[in-house]
């Protein structure tokens, strides 16, 4: 008999079915036993009369709640259930896998524990229906993603996470013992992307692992986190990065939202909304005036870049000026970006770059890239660093390299922003922080 899925019940009144889940409830009484199972679709009544089967009756009552359980019943209509309006009369139990006494917390209880501890036992907190529909809207959410990009003639690339050299100045790296050396795990696939560009692959994306060796404790920080990169080829400037990528998030936000846009509004009480496109756009110059404006003061190791609270402001002045989510803060200056992110011919001091930041939360960044290999060496100089470590990412450009730019995007911050989450250890299958590499 094939296994016949909560949600389908409906159609099979007056029939016998094989439905498979886990045991959510047992109210065990005198002469009846009701269980409630659930699989990912739903939740049924299940009835025994305990004097029909009193050995499969005691087999009933010694079953943990989350036992995975097969049962075998006839689907009858019952008014007086409220699950549906009916009810499977049970005829056969396989208790497929036992749960033991107690669980370590109830996760379908009213008061759950704190996350930390729910983390310790994550496949039990993602039991949850809220939790699995994080994860249903990151698949479509990535199916999205690679949809537009294939229909825009771009090519899938893996990059390789073990480097033999630190990319840039080495902070943030994680280090590891290969063989008779020292190897560095990936912070970002940038200089493989560029070398993609190359190589005249022209448009390429990857979605892959990242790790920043960063001590931070944050609700939005991660040691290890999914990453979304791209980069395209002859561009004229940042601009056309970033009219890409707004196309491209209003494209997956519409996909995400005609597929879950319900489900997210009932279980987090989001209305997801597609955004409009163009995305507002501010220089840092006008983001500072717009902050000094609020009486905003950057700390003073901040001079340059925006602290959490500094992009909190600004998207709450965007939110009340635009009525949008997103904003693009552009032309960030040199000292604070990275060597190879091209200057403006206008102003050297400034990057033809940007940040976005989505519901006051930094989600990308992203630059035109400097292609020609005589000034990029000579702004990595400018950075203090030496040529020889990086001298495989500069020969990318010594045979002639076209214009080109990119971003990489945090894929649990965009899923954060998406349905309000207030931390990013719920945005991810399994955290890995600075003090937790388990389960």
């Amino acid at each position: 008999m094939q296994r016949t899925l909560i949600k389908d019940l409906p159609r099979h009144i007056g029939e016998e079915v094989k439905v498979q889940g886990w045991l959510q409830t047992l109210r065990d009484q005198k002469s009846m036993q009701f269980l409630i199972l659930r699989d990912k679709t739903g939740l049924v009544q299940v009835a025994h009369w305990k004097k029909g089967n009193p050995e499969l009756a005691e087999t009933i009552s010694k079953l943990g709640t989350e036992s995975a359980l097969t049962i075998v019943g006839k689907v009858v209509a019952n008014e007086v259930v409220r699950l549906g309006g009916l009810e499977i009369q049970l005829e056969d139990l396989k208790v497929e896998g036992l749960a033991e006494t107690p669980l370590p917390f109830d996760p379908f209880g009213e008061v759950l524990p704190d996350q930390d501890f729910r983390l310790d036992w994550r496949y039990l907190d993602l039991r949850r229906e809220r939790n699995r529909l994080i994860f249903e809207v990151q698949t479509t959410l990535e199916a999205a993603m690679r949809a537009y990009w294939l229909d825009h003639d771009f090519i899938e690339i893996h990059s390789p996470k073990i480097l033999g050299a630190a990319s840039e100045s080495g902070a943030e790296l994680f280090s590891l013992k290969y063989f008779d050396t020292i190897a560095y795990l990936a912070q970002s696939p940038q200089f493989y992307k560029q070398m993609a560009m190359a190589a005249g692959f022209e448009r390429v994306f990857e979605i892959g692992p990242v790790f920043r060796a960063d001590p931070s404790f944050t609700s939005r920080h991660m040691t290890e986190f999914t990453g979304v990169d791209m980069e395209i080829s002859w561009i004229e400037s940042h601009e056309d990065v970033m009219v890409f990528i707004e196309n491209w998030l209003a494209y997956c936000y519409a996909a995400v939202q005609e597929k879950h846009g319900e489900q997210i509004k009932e279980q987090f009480g989001t209305e997801l909304k597609v955004p409009s496109v163009p995305f507002p756009r501010l220089s840092m110059a006008e983001a500072y005036q717009i902050l000094k404006d609020q009486n905003y003061a950057l700390p003073p190791e901040q001079k340059g870049d925006l602290d959490p609270v500094a992009e909190r402001a600004l998207g709450k002045y965007i939110k009340d000026a635009y009525n949008h989510d997103f904003v693009f803060v552009t032309d960030w200056p040199f000292s604070v970006r990275p060597f190879y992110h091209m200057l403006h011919v206008d102003n050297p001091t400034l990057t033809k770059s940007f940040d976005l930041l989505g519901k006051g939360l930094e989600i990308t960044t992203g630059a035109q890239r400097e292609h020609r290999y005589e000034v990029l060496a000579s702004q990595a100089q400018q950075k203090g660093l030496s040529l020889e470590p990086i001298q495989d990412y500069l020969n990318f450009f010594r045979y002639g390299c076209p214009p080109h730019g990119g971003f990489g995007l945090g894929l649990s911050r965009l899923l954060m922003i998406m349905m309000d989450l207030p931390n990013i250890r719920e945005a991810v299958y399994l955290f890995r922080g600075p003090n937790r590499l388990r389960p």
